[in-house]
């Protein structure tokens, strides 16, 4: 038959204690640890010194604490004081207050069973003495500090930390909440700067919430979503035109480092104005300063009116980073559940991962490929599939995202850009080359795809820019085998003049979206032909001053697009006249 094992009781102190209190802690062990399946003989008492406790003891029975020590009266002090804080008004005597209960708090004994810290550092702490403690739940330690529990094994459990951890010691105690992580939510966070707890950091106060949501939560199921058939308009001619977006896709922007991918966010973003979707922009670990310039550019665009923005910035602990973009999605469950459509941006999804993982080694979990921990796809997976078009039993509304990933020299084959790759319903290809060739925004074609593609286009949309893809495809490859060539015919050179021509109206400067009327009036005088004729160093100007006369002079032409969605060939074969007179007006000005 096996030995039972002892139960172990330690006692720390400072200053030796004396045989009447040695007997009476070894008197309230007896009645609180002796019973049916344990004698006084099983258990193993033993006293210990430690030199942090300040003065007083620490009694740890098994996994249980009683903090008996200056250190854990004066942590006790301090929650009174925080707890008198709250309640005193601004015109109280708070002198008096203090003095008061100062003398009322009497350092008597008082045993007090909590969890303790067993080891600090890095943004993370193990703890002993919390069996209960679930998955998720929110811990807090005795300085104020909030913390997730994150790891559980047998005999502890890790946390990660949600502010520093300097002032965080061994034997500090922890205290269950019951809750799980979670975010203020509201129409009262429109137009403001939080952190990754819904935090104000944007020195406008507090604001007004209407409710709590956890920051995980399962994602819709196949039953509660709808097919993807209402466009959500970028406003970049490029990605409307090729690469159309659904409301309730997931849309990747991925590329090297400054290619424009934030741009690409902006400009969407901007361009919601009046639409009826509200934003949502996640930072994560960007500087202050650019989530401070993005603001500014938003408020400017008069787009903060409906826009959210969750700054975790690279200064920032990694935990806090790591929420982040879960904290964005409770925020645009909120507005989806009510029935509304929610763009979100998360900037970027390789800093997230990269924080993810820095949390997994600091947990001693096992690293995998590119030191990356086995379940950061799930990460990713988890947090994107909250994305979805809702079915009009759950309202009909929809969360549509746009995630950042960057990639190193182009390597779209690395892990965590495959990764989210195969997550998403298509990607936006952003090539360094082109961008420093000036054509911005500078999107490949060829690697670039929106798998739900026409559906996600309206009936104009789909006509307009039903040849462009193929045209630009043709004018690359016929570029590639003309650039030696002097002798060319003249259909060679039409060709590459018209891809020239598409190639530099397809560029567009930062914070001007197009609305889709102009964008499908464009496409459908481009595709015709009408306009070959204009030099290319002209063409981005031509098209400006005839969008601005049509707009004037047909009007009724663009309210049809507008409210019908369709172009019909009347309209169209009037486009196209009134193009070719302007190119002749627009020339003649020229000379």
């Amino acid at each position: 038959m096996a030995k039972k094992q002892a139960f172990q009781v330690i006692l720390y102190y400072v200053t030796p204690p004396s045989e009447e209190q040695l007997q009476g802690i070894w008197d309230f062990v007896l009645a609180k640890y002796v019973n049916e399946d344990r004698t006084a003989e099983d258990i193993d008492f033993s006293v210990e010194f430690d030199e942090s406790l300040g003065g007083g003891f620490i009694l740890k029975c098994g996994n249980e604490v009683y903090n008996w020590s200056t250190r854990g009266r004066l942590g006790q002090f301090n929650e009174k004081l925080q707890e008198i804080r709250k309640k005193v008004s601004a015109d109280e005597d708070v002198i008096s207050i203090l003095k008061t209960t100062t003398e009322e708090f009497r350092l008597t004994a008082r045993f007090r069973r909590s969890g303790y810290v067993l080891s600090v550092g890095d943004g993370i702490a193990r703890v002993r003495g919390l069996e209960r403690a679930e998955y998720g739940e929110i811990l807090i330690f005795s300085n104020g500090v909030k913390g997730m529990v994150q790891d559980i094994r047998r005999e502890d459990c890790g946390v990660i930390l949600f502010g520093k951890d300097d002032e965080i010691r061994v034997w500090d105690e922890v205290a269950r909440t019951g809750m799980r992580a979670g975010v203020p939510v509201g129409e009262g966070l429109l137009g403001r700067v939080i952190n990754a707890l819904g935090e104000p950091i944007d020195g406008k106060g507090e604001f007004s919430a209407e409710g709590f949501r956890p920051v995980e939560s399962p994602a819709p199921s196949i039953t509660a979503r709808q097919p993807v058939d209402t466009p959500l308009e970028t406003g970049i001619l490029s990605i409307d035109s090729m690469f159309p977006i659904g409301r309730g896709q997931r849309e990747l922007i991925i590329g090297d480092r400054q290619t424009g991918k934030t741009s690409i966010a902006i400009d969407t973003i901007i361009n919601q104005k009046g639409k009826g979707v509200k934003c949502v922009y996640v930072a994560i670990g960007q500087k202050a300063s650019t989530v401070a310039k993005i603001a500014g550019m938003l408020k400017n665009s008069g787009a903060m009116d409906y826009t959210v923005i969750i700054s975790s910035t690279a200064s920032d602990p990694a935990p806090l980073q790591y929420i982040a973009p879960y904290s964005g999605t409770s925020v645009a469950e909120y507005f989806m559940n009510k029935g509304e459509d929610v763009l979100i941006v998360y900037d970027d999804l390789s800093k997230h991962a990269v924080a993810y993982r820095a949390l997994s080694l600091l947990l001693e979990r096992s690293p995998g490929r590119e030191a990356y921990p086995g379940d950061v796809f799930y990460l990713h997976s988890r947090l994107l599939e909250r994305s979805a078009s809702l079915s009009d039993e759950k309202g009909g509304g929809s969360i549509t995202a746009l995630p950042i990933i960057e990639t190193q020299a182009g390597d779209v084959s690395a892990y965590i850009p495959t990764n989210v790759i195969s997550i998403t319903d298509g990607q936006i290809y952003l090539e360094s080359d082109l961008f420093f060739l000036g054509f911005r925004p500078a999107v490949n074609v060829g690697l670039s795809v929106s798998r739900v593609g026409g559906a996600a286009q309206t009936r104009a949309m789909k006509k307009a820019a039903g040849s462009v893809r193929i045209d630009l495809a043709q004018y690359r490859e016929m570029e590639v085998f003309t650039q030696f060539s002097s002798d060319l015919d003249d259909a060679t050179k039409k060709q590459l003049h018209h891809g020239r021509v598409l190639m530099e109206l397809l560029k567009q400067p930062l914070t001007h979206p197009r609305p889709m009327t102009d964008q499908i009036m464009l496409l459908t005088v481009v595709n015709s032909g009408a306009i070959d004729e204009v030099p290319v160093d002209r063409a981005y100007d031509f098209v400006e001053f005839m969008l601005k006369s049509i707009r004037k002079n047909d009007i009724q032409i663009v309210r049809s697009i507008e409210s019908s969605g369709i172009l019909n060939d009347d309209d169209k074969e009037t486009l196209v006249s009134r193009a070719g007179d302007l190119l002749v007006e627009f020339m003649s000005v020229r000379e």
